[in-house]
């Protein structure tokens, strides 16, 4: 929720400090960009402190971006933005270390799969609450209630630290150096691990492109309300919640994980150029469809993903795995974000825009394919 706060308002907020929608890109890529750094260094601080008090301070850290970003000044909001990616960075990768160790293997990507729904959930509550919540207090002070919020939830998960957090090491020494090293050496040396992560680089820039310019794309190009364009990014978050849960099932009992991600890729190329085919009169009945495929597939990738990546990394190192395998994700996402915004303004639409990552749905397609011919015994 914290990092969706923006883009959801992204018209109004731009309006308020003199900036183009356009720049949305860069605030993104400042987030993914100390996210990826705070990922790398997740895996040895949930050895050092723990998984619950790394989440804690993950928390913390977000509830201090979002006061910054409540600053009307284009600096403040980049230095949030940092802070907001510090605290997003390493959730995933504390979260993987909690789940390996307390789920059965044949329930691994549904367990993922559902503990991943809490991305796209976060996304629904501030598209549903934000633009009508902004309307009432103003952005400001919207955003500085979510930023009570993570406070609070930091606050309430305090008791279950003694539970969860009884493998931590207080005497471990992390070394920055080497907690930075060890999880890319991981990803490097493992060719299944390897494979899947390059995969995720481009299911990342499709999912930031969706899930950063959707609301602006609807309100400047297909002219919504804000309230109704946050009502259709809902729609497409409900559709990434839906996809999360569905596939992680579907790949637990019928397909192999590299065959339901192949299959997740072929529906974000027809939500791709589905999304470019909306135009202001569109019907609603083309348009929902449409947003809850493009979700399902951008947003419902994951929780398959990172399931496998936590099977294939080697006992005691899911967090590292994830932590190596997330910097990829993250450079998609820092890269993309800003590549959609310039790419957008150059072709002056959004649509055409999106259109244009059914492109990458294709290589994300072909490449899955090869990985899957190949028939990688630690993958498959």
């Amino acid at each position: 929720m914290a990092l969706i706060n923006l883009p959801v308002v992204a018209p109004v907020v731009g309006k308020a400090i003199g900036l183009s929608t356009n720049y949305l890109g860069a605030y993104v890529a400042l987030v993914y960009l100390a996210a990826m750094v705070a990922t790398l260094l997740g895996g040895a601080a949930v050895k050092r402190w723990g998984a619950i008090r790394l989440s804690q301070a993950g928390l913390l850290s977000s509830a201090v971006g979002l006061f910054l970003c409540a600053i009307p000044h284009p600096l403040a909001i980049a230095l949030g933005g940092l802070f907001i990616g510090a605290g997003y960075g390493p959730i995933t990768p504390a979260s993987s270390h909690l789940l390996i160790k307390t789920t059965q293997p044949e329930k691994l990507s549904f367990v993922f799969s559902v503990k991943q729904t809490g991305v796209p959930l976060g996304g629904m509550i501030a598209a549903a609450i934000l633009p009508s919540l902004q309307i009432v207090i103003g952005w400001q002070l919207a955003f500085v209630s979510a930023g009570i919020a993570c406070g609070l939830c930091a606050w309430a998960v305090q008791p279950l630290r003694a539970g969860l957090d009884d493998d931590r090491d207080p005497s471990a020494k992390p070394s920055l150096v080497a907690s930075v090293v060890q999880p890319l050496r991981l990803i490097i040396e493992h060719p299944g691990l390897r494979a899947l992560s390059l995969t995720s680089f481009l299911f990342g820039a499709c999912q930031v492109s969706l899930m950063a310019y959707l609301v602006t794309f609807l309100f400047e190009d297909l002219g919504l309300s804000l309230v109704a364009a946050g009502v259709a990014f809902t729609v497409a978050q409900t559709g990434g919640v839906i996809g999360r849960i569905v596939w992680g099932y579907v790949a637990d009992r019928w397909l192999s994980p590299t065959m339901m991600l192949l299959v997740i890729a072929l529906l974000l190329t027809l939500g791709a150029i589905g999304t470019a085919l909306l135009r202001p009169d569109s019907s609603p009945w083309f348009l929902f469809p449409v947003l809850v495929i493009f979700g399902a597939s951008a947003i419902g990738w994951n929780g398959v993903f990172l399931a496998q990546i936590a099977r294939l990394a080697p006992a005691g190192q899911a967090s590292a795995a994830t932590g190596g395998t997330l910097f990829l994700t993250f450079s998609g996402v820092v890269l993309g974000s800003p590549f959609f915004g310039v790419l957008a303004d150059r072709l002056k639409s959004y649509g055409d825009s999106y259109g244009l990552l059914g492109l990458l749905g294709l290589l994300i397609t072909v490449l899955l394919w090869r990985l899957h011919s190949r028939t990688f015994v630690a993958i498959q």
